[in-house]
Order: C-alpha cells, then sequence, then structure tokens
C-alpha cells in the first residue's frame, strides 16, 4: 500500500466535510476508511418531517468555501431541488434530505474505502500504520472521525432495552405492545414521543421519564449562537481545566435541547388528543433512573423525583433509551496510547489545533472535544471551521481563509 499524507478514519459528517475539502487539493492525498459499506447518518431516527437544528450553510463545505461543488444548494441544483427549496422558505434542511446529500457528496469521492473496518494503529518509521482486513494504509498523520456510539444508563446494562439510535427498527414492534416509555431529554427523546403519541389511539400507554426539571428547548438566539464562533473557541480553550469541565456540565441546553416549534407540536397533540377524554400518557420531570429490570416481557424502572427525594416504580412492556451518545476512545488506539495525551480525567487532552497527540500535529480529533472547544466540537456548523484549521496543519499553509473573530461580544478580559 502507498504511503499517504493522512489516513482518516471513520466517515460521519466531519470527516466527509474533510474529504470536500481536500478533493480539490493537489499537493494533500489522503485516503478515508469506513467500516460500513455506504453512508447513513442516523438511520434510526429518519422519521418523517424532522429537520436538522442548523441551517442549511452549516453544511460539508460552505462555511470554508462557499464556491465548492460539493455545497447543499449545488446539490439541490444538480437533482432538481434548488426552487422547491427556495419556495419552502425554510433555512432548516430536513433530516432525511441531509442524510441525501452527505450520500451524494460520498459519491463523488474516491478517496473514500467503504467496508475497510480499521483493527489496529501502530507507528514506526515516523509513520502510522492503520491495519484493515483489506491491507494497511499508512501516514505520517492521521484524522479520527469514529463517531461517539449510543450511551446506555449503567441500569439498564444487559436489557434488551431500544436505544433511539434503532427506533425506526423497532417503532412497529412497539406500537403493539400495552405500554411504553421513553428515557431521556432531548431532540431525540421529543421526536420519538411525538412520534408515538399520533398513533396513541392504538391502545398503549405512553410515558416519558426525564431528569431535567422541565422540557428545555434549544437556545437559540443569535447572541448565544455567537457562542459557536472562533471567538469562544479561543476563550474556552484557555480556560483551566476545572472550569471548562464545569461549563461543559452546564451547557448541554445549548445543543441537546428540543426544537421549541416541537415543544409547541407536541403540546398542540395532546390537546387534540384530550378532546375524547384523558389521554393516557404521563411525562415526568425531575426524575432520574435509579434502577430497571426485565422480567416476563415487562420492564420495571425503579424511578426516583430529585426534587421530592421520593422513589417509586412504573412497569413497562416497552423501553426506548434516548440517552444519548458518549464517545469512547476506539479500541485501536491501544498500539498508540503512549503518543496520546491524556487529561485529568482521563479523556483526550485536545489541543487548541485539535491534536491529541504528545506532539501536537500528528493525531487530529474530530468532534468528542466539548470539555476542550465547548459546544462548537458537535455543532455541524463549526464542522467546515474545524476542517480549516486541519488543513492548514496538513498543508502547511492556510487553503481555506480562517475566521479570527466574527462576535460582537466579548468573552473574557483582554491579556
Amino acid at each position: 500500500m502507498p504511503t499517504h499524507d493522512f489516513v482518516a478514519i471513520g466517515l460521519g459528517p466531519y470527516n466527509l466535510g474533510l474529504a470536500c475539502l481536500t478533493a480539490p487539493i493537489r499537493d494533500l492525498d489522503g485516503v478515508f476508511l469506513e467500516a460500513r459499506p455506504e453512508f447513513q447518518w442516523h438511520p434510526g431516527m429518519m422519521l418523517d418531517s424532522t429537520r436538522l437544528q442548523t441551517p442549511f450553510m452549516s453544511d460539508l463545505v460552505t462555511l470554508a468555501d462557499p464556491t465548492s461543488p460539493f455545497s447543499f444548494l449545488n446539490y439541490l441544483k444538480e437533482t432538481g431541488r434548488l426552487y422547491p427549496f427556495y419556495i419552502r422558505e425554510s433555512f432548516y434542511p430536513l433530516r432525511s434530505e441531509y442524510n441525501r446529500y452527505c450520500r451524494w457528496a460520498a459519491a463523488k469521492l474516491p478517496s473514500i474505502r467503504w467496508s475497510h473496518e480499521v483493527t489496529t494503529v501502530r507507528h514506526a518509521g515516523g509513520l502510522y500504520h492503520v491495519d484493515t482486513p483489506q491491507g494497511t494504509f499508512s501516514a505520517p498523520r492521521i484524522v479520527l472521525g469514529t463517531g461517539t456510539p449510543p450511551y446506555v444508563p449503567p441500569a439498564c446494562e444487559g436489557l434488551d432495552a431500544v436505544h433511539a439510535a434503532d427506533y425506526l427498527t423497532h417503532a412497529p414492534a412497539l406500537r403493539s405492545l400495552g405500554s411504553i416509555t421513553i428515557v431521556g431529554s432531548g431532540q431525540s427523546a421529543a421526536e420519538i414521543y411525538h412520534d408515538l403519541l399520533g398513533d396513541i389511539s392504538r391502545g398503549y400507554r405512553l410515558n416519558w421519564v426525564t431528569r431535567s426539571p422541565r422540557f428545555f428547548p434549544l437556545e437559540y438566539t443569535k447572541l448565544t449562537l455567537e457562542m459557536t464562533s472562533p471567538d469562544y473557541v479561543d476563550y474556552f480553550h484557555a480556560l483551566p481545566e476545572p472550569v471548562r469541565y464545569r461549563l461543559e456540565a452546564g451547557q448541554k441546553g445549548l445543543f441537546k435541547g428540543i426544537n421549541g416549534d416541537l415543544i409547541d407540536a407536541i403540546y398542540d397533540l395532546l390537546y387534540e388528543k384530550s378532546v375524547d377524554g384523558p389521554v393516557p400518557t404521563r411525562l415526568l420531570t425531575n426524575t432520574s433512573l435509579v434502577s430497571a429490570s426485565l422480567v416476563d416481557g415487562v420492564y420495571t424502572l425503579g424511578l426516583r423525583n430529585d426534587e421530592q427525594e421520593r422513589e417509586f416504580t412504573l412497569d413497562t412492556e416497552g423501553l426506548v433509551l434516548a440517552t444519548g451518545y458518549r464517545y469512547v476512545p476506539p479500541a485501536f488506539l491501544a498500539g498508540i496510547r503512549d503518543r496520546i495525551r491524556w487529561d485529568g480525567a482521563g479523556r483526550f487532552d485536545v489541543a487548541r489545533n485539535y491534536t491529541v497527540d504528545v506532539n501536537g500535529r500528528e493525531i487530529f480529533l474530530q468532534n468528542a472535544g466539548t470539555h476542550t472547544h465547548s459546544i462548537t466540537s458537535p455543532d455541524l456548523g463549526m464542522g467546515a471551521y474545524r476542517n480549516s484549521w486541519i488543513i492548514r496543519d496538513l498543508l502547511g499553509e492556510e487553503y481555506y481563509p480562517i475566521e479570527k473573530s466574527i462576535t460582537f461580544q466579548e468573552f473574557g478580559v483582554a491579556s
């Protein structure tokens, strides 16, 4: 196998964006390895009419290169959907449409290797050697973009519960049960609840359990959006580690909240269903999942109201865990663990330039950096910005202009 300039592992939207942005750069040879046979973005949550929480300009390339042929607008033009999108007058693409757009872009890229699952990564002779069943790919630099796996709460480990990531596969079977409980507080939980609420006349009971004290809307005011900016990354990254961790814990509502219009739609649907009498549903806030068991097809959930400090149980035939995703360092990194920087909590110590290696120029990380780069890490709109940084370090020059300061507000005291 030839030596490349870099090997990118995993192909979610961020590494796919990197593939698009490096495609026209003749002096940069990269290869992208993906274990799946094709691109799929959250296929288990492709519910009808669900949309992105960010505008179409947060596509794979536009905020780095508005002239790129891989833009969402060019996808619409090539597929004959530009005018319908224009007439629709919404900045927010459907989630299914965004997935089709990514598949369209991926099909244009010869640098992608599908069905290439990385087994090990080694370092020797100044190169990283990335092993797959099809062969070894070598480069002086690698880019990690393996995404975040579904998180299952400790109380539910070993139980045959449905995670939101697989919801659509299990939705028909769930609807045939006598009761369904959703555990979670974010957008996915709300979308699943709304979807199941629409069919509640089938005769099942529907419960929604969340630790949050209320159903938080996603904060989307313009001055708050300035926190997804180069300015805020600079400020946040320079803070002491304990301060960053404290802020990370309190910022989930900035990117894990529920669309306000969906919250309203849920209330309106509850109101419509209540015309004929009480709706067989419970919405339980301030409620933590303490324990769970499964006996004879019935889950018994041990719950606790955190404000009242009272415990109770809830029986349900179906259990959906909309408990999000958490990054786990891939097992294939075990052979180069000593080349990676780790912080006091055992997580990647991500440098400002998105590297995690001890030399600060060899191993780049996509996403998984809310503890170092704040809410910009999982934000689709900051993907092109991060890739511009990565490309600058890979190439040795600033190929795409990188914004330095764009906000009206000041986040800290100038030194």
